[in-house]
Parts: C-alpha cells; structure tokens; sequence
C-alpha cells in the first residue's frame, strides 16, 4: 500500500504529516513505521511523524511521534505544521482548535504564519543545581507541553549540545522521563539565542517551538526580557514568543512563525 503524505517544516523542524481521520495504520507496527521512515537518507526524514484524527473535542486530533517512535504530548513547531495543514486540507478554518495529550490547543493561520495559543506551563522550578562530571550546573525548569530544562551561557558556538544535552537529558535529576534541553543566550531585553536536544529525536535539532516558550518564560521570570520575545533559532528563523505572568504564573503564552509545505507525495512499502 501507498502511504500519502505531506512533509512539512516549521522553523527548521521537519515533519511528517498524515491524512488519518480514516485509520489505515497497524497500531502494533505504528512505532516500527516510524522509525523507519523517518530514517534520513534512507526514507523521508523528520524529526517527527504527525497523525492527524477526528475529534469529537475540536475541529481534529492529532498525535505526535518523536522521530524513535515515541509518542509526545506536545510539540510546539509541529503543532503549527498541523495547524496549516488542517487549514489548507478543509479540515478546519484558519481560526481552529485541536485535541492533543497536553490539552485543547487553539490556532490562527494566515497564510504562512501560525499563531499557536500552548496549554498551561507547569512544575516551574529557577536554579536548580545540577551535577555532571564532577561539575554544577545551575538549570531551571519547566513543562510547556512537555519537560524542558533551560541553560543561559555566555557562548553557544563553543557548547557540545549532543554531549551535554544528553548528559542532562538522563540525568537522574530528571528521572523518569527525562527532559529537552536548552541552551540559552541572551542577547537583549527583548531577544534570546536558542540550541536545542531533543528528547526523542536525541540530537540537535534546528529549532524547538516548545524549547522556544520554555527559554522565554524563563528569562522573564528571572526579569531578562518581556512579552513578545523574539527566539532566534538554529534554523536561523526567529519565532515570536507572547506571554502573560503574574507572579509565578503564567495566564497565557502563544507563539508564532511561519510554516511551509515543502512536498507532497507517496511512500511506497520501500520507505519502510
């Protein structure tokens, strides 16, 4: 069987996204298919596979899959992918809503560029020592639809993000499901640089929508920046972090780029 497809690209992060409000795919070769065809080289590549589903909650559902199979509760980049593809498929308008496990997230699209309203940030902690290698590390932390932990430093080009960003990634400290890491530069009251590992992908990736809200909500607590921030990515693209808090709290935090579709086509059973 053919598989159609649409590989699409938010930021510099790369997806896979599938029509599957009619379900065609084995749920118990679901994770083996997306390993494989999100190989590079060797089948489509991404960073992730999307599905997206009916819903009885929003205009679709969604689930999003890590590029080693792993389902996710959120992606940021990947939620804005899913957003214009909603919008261009007639399966939602360009103001719409979709389920996910993190909540009910809502979306505007214009054109290429996605506005995505995120759940709830949670489990905020500032300074939290870390110890690797007989270094300390002082982290801070927070849920943005997934875990994330947020570095600042001084020089991004001289970190080894795979290196680091995997030590801190299993560190015991964030057990049991580890954590995305970022690291962070501060280049003004209103912009930062951003590296990201990703948990799932386990590398670097070339930006992390998620990475992105966490890095921002964390500077403006600490009173680096306010709302809107600008995040430039590795990708080179810079995403536009709104955001309101009072206290330790957040009231609401969007963020926004641009989207773009980079092909359309089929897989054949080779891909897999």
């Amino acid at each position: 069987m053919k598989i159609h497809f649409t590989k699409m690209s938010g930021s510099g992060n790369d997806f896979i996204v599938i029509d599957h409000r009619k379900p065609f795919l084995d749920p118990g070769r679901l994770k083996v298919f997306i390993r494989s065809v999100c190989r590079r080289r060797v089948s489509v590549g991404a960073d992730g596979l999307i599905l997206i589903e009916r819903s009885e909650r929003a205009d679709f559902k969604w689930r999003y899959f890590n590029a080693d199979g792993s389902e996710a509760e959120m992606c940021g980049n990947g939620g804005r992918c899913a957003a214009r593809f909603a919008c261009l498929k007639g399966i939602a308008g360009s103001s719409l809503t979709f389920e996910t496990l993190a909540g009910i997230l809502s979306a505007q699209v214009n054109g290429k560029r996605v506005k995505l309203e995120m759940t709830k940030p949670h489990s905020l902690s500032l300074d939290e020592a870390v110890h690797i290698e007989g270094r300390e590390l002082i982290l801070s932390r927070i849920n943005t639809g997934v875990p994330h932990a947020v570095l600042f430093l001084k020089d991004l080009e001289e970190v080894d993000v795979i290196q680091m960003g995997r030590e801190i990634r299993f560190h015991p400290h964030f057990a049991p499901s580890g954590t995305n890491v970022n690291f962070v530069r501060l280049e003004n009251s209103s912009q930062l640089s951003l590296r990201t590992y990703e948990r799932g992908v386990e590398d670097e990736t070339l930006a992390c929508g998620t990475g992105a809200v966490a890095s921002a909500l964390i500077a403006a607590f600490n009173g680096w920046v306010k709302s809107p921030a600008s995040i430039k990515t590795r990708g080179g693209e810079v995403l536009q972090v709104y955001f309101e808090i009072e206290g330790q709290d957040v009231k609401k935090v969007f963020f926004e780029g641009d989207v773009h579709v980079i092909y359309e086509g089929e897989m054949w059973e080779e891909a897999c």
